[in-house]
């Protein structure tokens, strides 16, 4: 299970890399999202052995990074929910994005290993809406012919807390499946038509894993640690794929991210014959205008690194790193956009 992300995990961190810090080294603050906080962290590590300057980021939530680099009070601050133009107008911010994960749906069928059972998106949406109930329902089986799928009742396992994974999920149910848009709608908690709720993503995944006939939703670590059984889904190009670091790749490769206001894209649901439905990236929020440009300047160092040099990292701890495709308008919209008080720009 991923317990390092708990609090105690974090705060030992957060400790660690401040008292690491040599005297006269910049010390860069950020602090949001938890969902990619293990992989932040790793990130500082390293980057203190090789450069000297220190990272010390919090892990609050994103709307409490939202809210301090909106002061600011930090250097950059991090979300799982992009913004949008109109609020990062609002507040005085760019936005980019930092690293890739997945939301992946598991199931416990007894005689059904990883990747043999294939939905589609409307079908996932049917069994979370209630509609259709048994393994055996014949929209199932016609699905999945060379299965044999039990005659038994399905049980739903959904997150009982809001999250950024539910928020993820049920961006892609909504487009899917028009019955979901009108009855559930999106966001991070949801009232659920059917299911049972498990707390965290090692809830639903204890309960997907110890209960048979169940299927669930959670982060692609928290499958790939806990060896669920993950299934193939219909992308929008009418393929089935499985969730793997090169289809959530080709998700964000297919992204329109220049063309989206603020490079916020939700990368639910994107074109390509390779695309994972259900990728998600986070984001990176520093002012478009610095009063602290050294600070400033000192936080991208740190992601251009990243991107240049974190992708193993990335890797090990099941995330998946940016392409550089979409790393290289990452640093052209840093170049254009970013400014200091006086009208000078940030980067390079």
């Amino acid at each position: 299970m991923r317990k390092r992300r708990g609090t105690h995990w974090m705060t030992g961190w957060a400790l660690a890399l401040a008292l690491a810090a040599p005297v006269g080294a910049t010390d860069i603050t950020g602090a949001g999202a938890s969902f990619p906080f293990p992989l932040y962290a790793q990130w500082a590590s390293t980057y203190l052995a090789q450069t000297g300057e220190a990272v010390n980021y919090q892990s609050i939530g994103s709307g409490g990074g939202i809210a301090q680099i909106s002061k600011p009070t930090v250097d950059f601050g991090a979300t799982d929910a992009p913004l949008s133009a109109e609020e990062l107008k609002a507040r005085g911010l760019v936005q980019f994005p930092a690293v890739m994960g997945g939301t992946v749906p598991v199931v416990n069928i007894p005689g059904v290993s990883a990747g043999e059972l294939k939905l589609t998106g409307s079908e996932l949406a049917d069994i979370f809406l209630g509609k259709i109930r048994r393994w055996n329902d014949p929209v199932l089986v016609a699905r999945n012919p060379d299965l044999k799928l039990p005659d038994a009742d399905i049980l739903v396992v959904h997150r009982s807390d809001g999250s950024g994974t539910t928020y993820g999920w049920t961006h892609y149910l909504a487009q899917v499946s028009p019955a979901w848009q009108e009855t559930v709608g999106v966001g991070k908690a949801v009232k659920w038509p059917a299911g049972q709720g498990g707390k965290g993503n090692e809830g639903v995944a204890n309960y997907v894993r110890q209960l048979r006939h169940t299927i669930g939703y959670v982060e692609y670590g928290y499958a790939r640690e806990n060896n669920l059984t993950y299934i193939q889904l219909q992308n929008q190009a009418g393929a089935f794929v499985s969730p793997t670091p090169a289809s959530f790749a080709a998700a964000a490769a297919s992204a329109d991210w220049a063309g989206t206001p603020g490079m916020g894209v939700m990368l639910t649901n994107q074109p390509g014959e390779a695309s994972w439905p259900l990728a998600a990236a986070t984001f990176i929020l520093v002012p478009e205008v610095s009063r602290r440009p050294e600070s400033t300047r000192s936080a991208l160092r740190f992601f251009d690194w990243a991107f240049k040099n974190g992708d193993q990292a990335a890797d090990d701890m099941h995330y998946v790193a940016l392409p550089d495709t979409v790393t290289d308008l990452v640093r052209d919209r840093w170049a254009q956009q970013l400014r200091t008080a006086d009208g000078r720009t940030l980067w390079p």
